[in-house]
């Protein structure tokens, strides 16, 4: 439940108050930048509703890092979290996801790398998505670089 807690306390403070377009370019390649500092190969996506906005796919991924992406991003456009916390309240539950949510496990991954873009006032308008690391390591370095991103958010208001 702890686990199940933090990630909670995540989704509550990674809130922005707009999203464009611009911002997810920008939050792409913050993403690719901080993999690439890494040696990490992943597969980055930014998605806005059904439209991907930004996708780039480091040396060393492959077509089934796209895969796992769109299956991790349709747990969040359902679930209105993260893959990652979708699937822990099932494992803290005794429970597998793929057993429990009568999803197809095809269609549906609720393992760790995508995360909602949530806007203040609005809800959840897309997704940001990791993949090619564990499911932790993917997770994480989403949840990072939205910090980042939304950091870099507040310094440009007034």
């Amino acid at each position: 439940m702890e686990q199940v807690r933090e990630l909670e306390a995540q989704e509550r403070r990674l809130v922005l108050d707009s999203f464009s377009n611009e911002d997810a370019w920008r939050l792409g390649c913050l993403l690719v930048d901080m993999a690439r500092e890494r040696g990490a190969a992943v597969t980055v996506a930014v998605r806005r509703g059904a439209q991907l906005l930004f996708h780039c796919a480091l040396p060393g991924t492959s077509a089934d890092n796209d895969a796992w992406i769109t299956r991790k991003c349709r747990v969040v456009e359902r679930y209105a979290e993260s893959s990652y916390l979708v699937g822990a309240r099932f494992r803290a539950k005794g429970r597998t996801f793929e057993a429990s949510s009568r999803l197809d496990p095809d269609r549906y991954a609720a393992y760790g790398g995508a995360f909602p873009i949530r806007l203040r006032g609005t809800g959840v308008v897309g997704a940001v998505a990791v993949s090619g690391l564990s499911q932790d390591e993917d997770h994480a370095l989403v949840v990072q670089g939205l910090e980042r991103f939304a950091a870099s958010e507040g310094e440009g208001e007034g």
